[in-house]
C-alpha cells in the first residue's frame, strides 16, 4: 500500500534525524531561542514533491546567506525557460491588521530550454527583457494576486491578510490577532544549511495579549442568528 503524504514526510524525518543526530540538539537550541530551523534539505524533499504536480521541474534550492537560491524548469507564458534568482526576506510583520513578508529579489537569471516563438522568447533573446526590476515586471502582469500589497523595483511585498479568505473572515482575522498577540513571526534567514525562521513572544507586551484575547472572546463581538431569523 503507497504511503500518504503526511506518512512519507514522517518516514523522510525519520531517516534524516537518524542520519543526522546533531540536529535533534541543534533543534532544541534554536526551540529555546524561539527559532525554528528547516534543514534545507527538507525543503527540497518538499520540492520534489512539487514536481510531481508537473508545474515546476528540476527545482533546485540553495543557501546564499541570509537569503536562498531559487532555480527550475518553469512555462512562462507559454515559454520553457530555467529561472534562477536569490530571494531574501527583508521584513516580516504578522499582527492584527497585516501579514505581510518583504522579498528583495537578485541575481535573476533566465534561460531558454528550447525553441518557442512567444513575445517572452523574442525578449530573452534580444536581451530586451530588464531582470533587474523583477518586482516592476511582476506588478504589470496580468491577473495579479490580491495578495500582492506592492511590486517595485526588486521588492515584492506580500500581504496574506489581503486574501479574501483570511482579510473578510472574521473568525479568522480573531484567532490571527489572538495568536500573534502572544507569538509573532520576527524574521527569516538562512545560514549554510538551514532556514531559521525567528519568533517573537508578546510583541505587544502582556497587557496586550490579554486585552487582545479580551476582545476577540467578547459575546459583543459574535452575532448569533437563529433558523429562520
Amino acid at each position: 500500500m503507497a504511503m500518504t503524504p503526511a506518512q512519507a514526510a514522517l518516514d523522510a524525518a525519520r531517516t534524516f534525524f537518524r542520519n543526522n543526530p546533531d540536529e535533534l540538539s541543534r533543534a532544541v537550541r534554536s526551540a529555546l531561542g524561539l527559532r525554528l530551523g528547516v534543514p534545507l534539505v527538507a525543503l527540497r524533499w518538499l520540492g520534489k514533491q512539487a514536481e510531481r504536480t508537473g508545474k515546476v521541474d528540476g527545482l533546485q534550492i540553495d543557501s546564499v546567506p541570509p537569503g536562498l537560491r531559487v532555480a527550475a524548469n518553469v512555462d512562462l507564458m507559454k515559454t520553457p525557460v530555467r529561472a534562477e534568482a536569490v530571494v531574501y526576506i527583508d521584513r516580516v510583520v504578522f499582527n492584527e491588521q497585516e501579514l505581510t513578508l518583504s522579498l528583495r529579489v537578485e541575481d535573476i537569471d533566465l534561460q531558454l530550454t528550447s525553441d518557442a516563438e512567444t513575445p517572452v522568447s523574442a525578449l530573452i533573446k534580444s536581451g530586451a527583457l530588464d531582470l533587474s526590476n523583477p518586482g516592476t515586471l511582476v506588478g504589470f502582469l496580468p491577473g495579479r494576486s490580491p495578495i500582492l500589497a506592492e511590486a517595485k523595483g526588486n521588492r515584492i511585498v506580500l500581504d496574506l491578510m489581503r486574501d479574501p479568505k483570511i482579510g473578510n473572515n472574521e473568525l479568522v482575522r480573531r484567532a490571527v490577532a489572538v495568536l500573534t498577540s502572544f507569538v509573532t513571526l520576527d524574521g527569516v534567514e538562512t545560514d549554510a544549511g538551514h532556514l531559521d525562521v525567528a519568533f517573537r513572544a508578546l510583541p505587544t507586551g502582556v497587557r496586550g495579549a490579554a486585552s487582545s484575547l479580551r476582545r476577540s472572546l467578547s459575546p459583543r463581538r459574535i452575532s448569533w442568528r437563529l433558523p429562520g431569523r
